[in-house]
């Protein structure tokens, strides 16, 4: 059984879905059928049967790890993960976030991230097998040709079939144009060969079939990442053929040990063409841009996951007496550690953070929502740019913040946090990992200062500065509001200045550009965060309750004791590269 004191926070997730709109989505003729009260029925539903299933098994799959058979080249997930992950699977909660035209249930995306969240923190290394063939499905959604979706896509959302993408080799990890599997033309089909590695869930017992996308080359193949062509390499062919494809040894991990990270290998596989030939990098990016931001999601659903730890503890645990006697528990001969100042800027640092994630998480997941469904191809584009800027800052930025945060719960439980008779060393473990696959965090900073500031002159910046300038003006107009509107503001005015002398920068030098990147990212997250917080304050100061009244609180203690670390990325940032690059290799 699980030793985790998890529960699906579902009173912050109700107060974020209506803080950041919602309804804007549900009213959209696709999503009439999820309004709030069908969405929150939906959500509390599949988190009992999570935490019923996936968390039961959760301690035991990282104690237990997987086990792969050189014989016959197959893995074995640990005992129970099969059974919960159909258990799962038939609940339907699995296809919710589906496409109802495959038979999905067609929820809102705003509304699947957050189903997402649930998963996760439930039994992350389970969470990833049914997150990658959301994330082919939406590829050969996008890019597929019409009998490609109809053959693959039903079973991939039934969850009888899984997915994987197969991009990284031996020599070729972020540069991708690197790639050397190749794909010979064979009739209607290609034989590929080649080797892949770090393949997540490449091989396992969970499902029926695996179909794998696969960046390969074509002999007529340009040089460089414009030759790479996509294709579907299905484990076992329509024709119950076992394929040439499959997983000759795994990683040994420092966490995620129940998700199997598989070497591939494919020795005249059959495979078959997604979209154009040599440009493959079309549909893989669907797929990555979707696990990005499910990644960052893992740094907030394990944050919340180590903090009701962390909590609880704090309630529980008693060691000295609260240096103001008014807190002085009479009935007992020490205070519960909650009275200490410190536990508490340990415990309300996590708290902050993880509800500012939480509430980016539904702005960026609506405007996925509004990209794709909203009737006015302005609000289209608009949202699409906006979910284009956001992706590597979600994917960073909550990456980072999410491994702080468990380190700050376990700072906070003493000697047993560091023990696995607490699960918080099992989050830290697991969530180390996101902030490095699906692109490290310093590519992530690379991609918003490279490339998605200066697309389209700074399109994207100026649709998020816009949407930042509105949400002040309304709050000025708010005199209870104003305590929150001039921190905002003042952040958003250093994020302008601080493009602008990296616009500099970059045009003079681009090493130097780089050599900033990750800080600059850091300040764009800050304010971001700050963002989430004055949404929700809007949302709670009309709100005469007692959740809107702590939500305050948490703002107060946010604007005052998290946001001010802000200065400190931004001062590194107008430092330049100097004393970075300033050695001779000898040196080090």
């Amino acid at each position: 059984m699980s030793n985790s004191q998890y529960q699906p926070p579902l009173e912050d997730i109700q107060f974020q879905l209506e803080a950041f709109g919602y309804n804007d989505v549900a009213s959209l003729p696709e999503f009439e059928m999820y309004d709030l009260e069908t969405a929150m029925e939906c959500l509390e539903g599949a988190g009992d049967v999570l935490i019923n299933s996936w968390m039961t098994v959760n301690k035991k799959g990282d104690e237990d790890g997987v086990h792969f058979n050189s014989q016959d080249n197959s893995v074995q997930l640990p005992d129970g993960f099969k059974e919960v992950y159909d258990e799962y699977r038939e609940s339907g909660y699995m296809a919710m976030k589906y496409p109802e035209q495959f038979g999905g249930g067609g929820a809102p995306h705003m509304l699947s991230v957050l189903l997402g969240e649930i998963e996760i923190a439930a039994n992350k290394s389970l969470s990833m097998c049914p997150g990658l063939s959301h994330g082919l499905i939406s590829a050969l959604k996008a890019y597929g040709s019409e009998e490609q979706k109809e053959t693959w896509i039903p079973n991939l959302v039934t969850g009888e079939w899984s997915g994987t993408m197969c991009l990284t080799e031996p020599q070729s990890g972020t540069d991708l144009g690197l790639v050397n599997t190749t794909a010979i033309p064979d009739g209607d089909s290609y034989r590929l060969n080649g080797s892949k590695i770090w393949i997540t869930f490449g091989e396992h017992d969970l499902t029926e079939n695996i179909i794998h996308l696969v960046l390969a080359r074509l002999p007529d193949a340009p040089a460089g990442i414009k030759g790479i062509s996509a294709f579907i390499v299905p484990k076992f062919t329509l024709d119950g053929r076992r394929n040439g494809i499959f997983c000759t040894g795994l990683d040994h991990k420092m966490g995620i040990h129940a998700s199997p990270t598989c070497v591939i290998s494919m020795e005249d596989a059959e495979g078959y063409l997604v979209g154009l030939p040599h440009k493959g990098m079309r549909a893989m990016f669907v797929m990555m841009n979707e696990a990005r931001l499910s990644v960052g999601i893992e740094g907030l659903s394990l944050s919340e996951a180590a903090y009701q730890e962390a909590l609880a503890f704090a309630k529980e645990r008693r060691q000295g007496r609260s240096l103001n006697p008014s807190r002085n528990d009479t009935n007992a001969a020490a205070d519960n550690i909650l009275v200490h100042p410190d536990v508490r800027r340990l415990l309300l640092r996590q708290k902050s953070t993880i509800e500012a994630m939480r509430g980016l998480a539904c702005f960026t997941s609506k405007h996925i929502d509004l990209s794709h469904h909203h009737p006015e191809e302005k609000q289209r584009e608009i949202s699409d740019d906006l979910v284009a800027l956001l992706t590597p800052v979600v994917k960073s930025f909550f990456t980072d913040r999410g491994f702080l945060n468990t380190s700050d719960a376990m700072q906070l439980c003493g000697g047993i946090g560091y023990t696995s008779e607490i699960p918080i060393e099992q989050y830290m473990r697991d969530v180390r990992i996101a902030m490095i696959y699906e692109g490290t965090n310093h590519v992530q900073a690379l991609d918003l200062v490279g490339r998605k500031l200066v697309l389209g002159g700074g399109r994207l910046l100026r649709r998020f500065a816009k949407s930042v300038e509105i949400l002040l003006t309304e709050c000025a107009a708010d005199s209870r509001l104003l305590e929150f509107v001039g921190p905002t503001k003042q952040a958003a005015d250093s994020l302008t200045q601080l493009t602008m002398h990296m616009a500099q920068v970059g045009m003079a030098d681009q090493e130097s550009a780089a050599a900033m990147a990750s800080e600059y990212l850091n300040v764009f997250g800050y304010v971001t965060f700050a963002f989430s917080w004055l949404m929700q304050c809007k949302e709670a100061i009309n709100r005469d309750d007692a959740y809107a009244k702590t939500k305050l609180k948490t703002a107060r203690f946010f604007y005052k004791h998290v946001l001010p670390e802000l200065e400190s990325h931004k001062q590194i940032v107008l430092q330049g590269k100097d004393a970075i690059m300033d050695f001779d290799e000898s040196e080090f």
